[in-house]
């Protein structure tokens, strides 16, 4: 909190990171330095007002260009130097609260300031790690220039001392969760300390629980919502589906802490929270027959509210030899939730209980690409497209052949496209994790995204889009799905058929400063609307709306498959 600190690296703790509330509208960074944190924040939730505070007009000077509001000054001569008419949703002591001379009264002043579900987060050093009591038994307690013998220390907590000191602010604790680094050594000191613990009837793993680590995180609230517990299945990761429809989404709902998730194998699906309403998130289940029965019924008496997960049309399903009258995997769950809304009305004969949220994007990543205005890359990557492009790789090649090296080619996945391409200038990586595919997507300037006319793409979503958009990189896209999304001249060009699609590459081409105009309004058309922390609060509502009507859902599930109930 003072200028010594400016030495400190200007990088965000990533495990507080992931605890600020994805849906905030204002936070307060208490000791923001440089605006990291908040920053990083920022790029999840860019609607959001982010404020900070800082002592140190070196890392203040930073911080203004990196986040929405700054104020340089003495938090505890000036607790709340900003507007906030409407509170604050997270205030944030990030390694703050220590070198305070009274943290409780601030703590206690700031708590006025939450907005009625407000949340404070405090990542505080542990006076209990055994680094301490290893320095006190060698006899060289010495301080140090950062770290947890920093020498701008003036006050130390142990967990249960932070829980009390929030619990006297008025708030209520909501979770506590420790950062245990290099707990090799730790454990090491504990085994040595075992036989002397034991004499003091200390348990030693109960000890190396309290001394382990390093940091604590705790979550405390203005109020305390009910909990609810929201435990999803995954499929095997492919293509990126398992990552952004339940992976990125269950991560997005874990930083509310009233809304406890976990990612489970379905046998494995066991409520952690007794009372709690328990939603069970199946990820594109295939239930059918017997075993579909008795997969539910398991579910069903563990006291679940089952969703079915599902972000395709059911043709493939036909197309696979499956008769849907025999699938349970709409009809035999309480609700069904998917993408798009062609998709629900596909849906809705099965079920009437549908909700629809669309991709969105987690995290907008720092652009990579248009570093050489000499040459651009178009990106193709996705499954089971070739009748979608093989009407116009002719279209495609005319262009290739035209502008030689100026047009590179980066392929994912299709190696049919790959072959197909008329062109030395191309790569190609097969199936791939998601992580790598946004990597090089964002190393594009273009993404080639055809869809033919059909009732199965017409129930598609727009993701494609939307995630070459967050990563700053220009559509090329057919309007089947896509002219819903795209404004096209503006955020995307749109495609008919192969002659509107050879002009369209080869203006993006001869204009590099136009295309990369073009792809940062797609960005920011994404980071102002399409972005998962939009979608938070819907989601949360929603779980826990059906679980207020779990009575009345029961009863039409046992309409639809009264055989379930038998």
């Amino acid at each position: 909190m003072n200028a010594a600190h400016t030495h400190y690296p200007d990088f965000a703790n990533p495990e507080l990171l992931e605890k600020i509330p994805l849906s905030a509208k204002t936070i307060l960074d208490v000791g923001c330095a440089q605006g990291a944190l908040g920053a990083d924040y920022l790029r999840r939730n860019p609607n959001c007002r982010v404020l900070g505070i800082d002592i140190d007009e070196e890392a203040i000077s930073h911080a203004r260009h990196r986040i929405s509001e700054t104020f340089c000054g003495d938090v505890e001569k000036t607790p709340m130097p900003f507007e906030v008419p409407g509170g604050i949703d997270c205030i944030i002591y990030g390694d703050v609260l220590e070198h305070l001379a009274d943290p409780w009264a601030l703590l206690a002043e700031h708590a006025k300031y939450l907005s009625p579900e407000g949340t404070i987060l405090v990542c505080m050093p542990n006076i209990e790690h055994w680094s301490f009591v290893a320095r006190l038994v060698s006899g060289s307690f010495n301080y140090e220039e950062q770290g947890l013998f920093d020498k701008t220390h003036l006050r130390w907590f142990t967990p249960r001392t932070m829980g009390q000191a929030l619990a006297d602010a008025g708030l209520q604790l909501s979770d506590l969760a420790p950062r245990p680094i290099a707990m090799d050594q730790a454990e090491q000191f504990v085994n040595a300390l075992a036989p002397g613990l034991r004499a003091l009837g200390v348990d030693p793993q109960e000890y190396l629980n309290r001394a382990g680590p390093l940091q604590f995180i705790w979550r405390a609230r203005k109020s305390s919502p009910e909990r609810v517990e929201v435990n999803a299945t995954m499929l095997a990761p492919q293509g990126g589906v398992s990552d952004v429809r339940v992976v990125e989404p269950i991560r997005a709902l874990r930083t509310d802490s009233a809304v406890f998730c976990k990612i489970l194998d379905e046998q494995n699906l066991h409520p952690a929270l007794p009372d709690a309403p328990r939603i069970a998130v199946l990820h594109r289940p295939l239930l059918a027959g017997g075993n579909g029965l008795a997969r539910i019924r398991a579910l069903l008496e563990k006291g679940y509210v089952i969703v079915s997960e599902f972000d395709d049309h059911p043709i493939f399903l036909e197309r696979r030899g499956m008769n849907l009258g025999e699938l349970l995997t709409f009809r035999g769950v309480h609700a069904v939730q998917t993408s798009t809304r062609p998709l629900a009305e596909a849906l809705l004969p099965e079920n009437p209980e549908i909700a629809v949220f669309p991709n969105g994007i987690f995290e907008l990543p720092q652009p990579r690409n248009f570093q050489n205005p000499e040459q651009m890359t178009l990106f193709f990557g996705a499954l089971n497209r070739q009748e979608d492009w093989a009407p116009l790789i002719g279209a495609i090649n005319d262009v290739a052949r035209a502008v030689g090296p100026r047009l590179k080619f980066q392929v994912l996945f299709d190696e049919a496209f790959f072959d197909a391409l008329e062109t030395p200038h191309k790569s190609f990586l097969p199936m791939t994790d998601y992580a790598t595919y946004l990597r090089t997507l964002g190393e594009a300037e273009i993404c080639f995204m055809p869809l033919s006319d059909n009732p199965f793409n017409r129930a598609k979503s727009d993701l494609k889009f939307i995630e070459s958009a967050a990563a700053r990189v220009a559509a090329l896209a057919s309007p089947v799905v896509y002219e819903g999304s795209i404004e096209d001249g503006r955020t995307g060009l749109l495609f008919n058929n192969p002659l509107q699609l050879r002009a369209a590459l080869l203006r993006l081409l001869a204009y590099p400063e136009a295309t990369k105009r073009m792809a940062e309004a797609a960005r920011a058309h994404v980071a102002g609307t399409r972005m998962l922390a939009y979608q938070v609060e819907a989601r949360s509502a929603w779980y826990r709306s059906l679980w207020a009507r779990r009575d009345e859902l029961n009863a039409a599930l046992r309409a639809r498959v009264p055989e379930l109930f038998a």
